[in-house]
């Protein structure tokens, strides 16, 4: 890659203060100018997040379909999308800036309902109003009806997004490179419901079969959306690309490995 001459700074709100101090003095010594204000991303380079997964979700969904990619540094509990650890980023950091780094080019989720679309970058979740409620809820699955299920709810997940909500309900990681959703129940009520992977030119629709619960429709963590009886929502794979970068050396399975590998 290209050197780097401007990059956009995101940050979570606590804890990061003395780590911003050492990103300028690795800039300065860069020659790499620091963009703090928003309102002026439209030209930089790249993006470095100091932060955790919900940062660089954040930075990753600001910069969608553009040719920004995001840089991590990980001041969160798990930071699978985050390439630097907290404690000692600058060296890798100046490899970045110099240009020694490379770009994971990620899928999108688009979610259409009541004359709405929003992309998504990590997840598309369908879940009970009503905390403690199951509800009843319907997938149609490339035109074909799979019944109803009574369930907490439905979790449509991107690769980036299957090591998140996903995961954490036992559906399978998705490694990065594919264009593929993976579909799981979020405590179902059977023995016998198992999430589903489908490609890019299958759209999945849920809709709500519960009388007297409403569903709720969360875009990457954020309440969007209402379902009442027989309202749906239809996801699939979206036009959208957002983009991860990395060090030349590491992997999907060397990030895996050292995130959720064997202790």
């Amino acid at each position: 890659m290209r050197p780097v001459e401007r990059a956009a700074v995101l940050v979570r709100t606590r804890d990061v203060g003395p780590a911003v101090a050492s990103l300028q003095t690795v800039a300065d010594r860069s020659g790499v100018e620091l963009v703090f204000d928003e309102e002026a991303f439209d030209k930089v380079d790249l993006a470095v997040v100091l932060g955790g997964d919900g940062t660089m979700l954040r930075a990753l969904s600001r910069f969608l379909d553009s040719d920004v990619a995001v840089l991590g540094v990980n001041f969160g509990s798990v930071g699978f999308l985050t390439s630097l650890a907290a404690d000692h980023f600058e060296a890798g950091l100046e490899r970045v800036f110099a240009g020694d780094y490379r770009t994971v080019e990620l899928p999108t989720l688009q979610a259409s309902y009541g004359g709405q679309v929003l992309p998504a970058v990590n997840d598309v979740v369908v879940t009970s109003g009503t905390v403690g409620r199951a509800i009843h809820l319907e997938q149609v699955v490339g035109g074909e009806n799979l019944g109803v299920q009574s369930c907490d709810g439905i979790i449509c997940a991107t690769p980036p997004g299957s090591t998140a909500y996903n995961l954490s309900n036992g559906g399978p990681v998705l490694v990065w490179g594919l264009d593929a959703v993976v579909i799981t129940f979020i405590a179902p009520h059977t023995l016998h419901a198992r999430p589903l992977v489908i490609g890019p030119e299958t759209s999945a629709v849920v809709a709500n079969r519960s009388p007297d619960i409403d569903a709720v429709v969360l875009v990457d963590g954020r309440r969007v959306q209402e379902l009442r009886q027989g309202e749906s929502v239809t996801v699939h794979l979206g036009p959208l690309r957002s983009r991860l970068a990395l060090l030349p050396e590491q992997t999907f399975f060397s990030r895996y490995r050292q995130v959720f590998g064997v202790r």
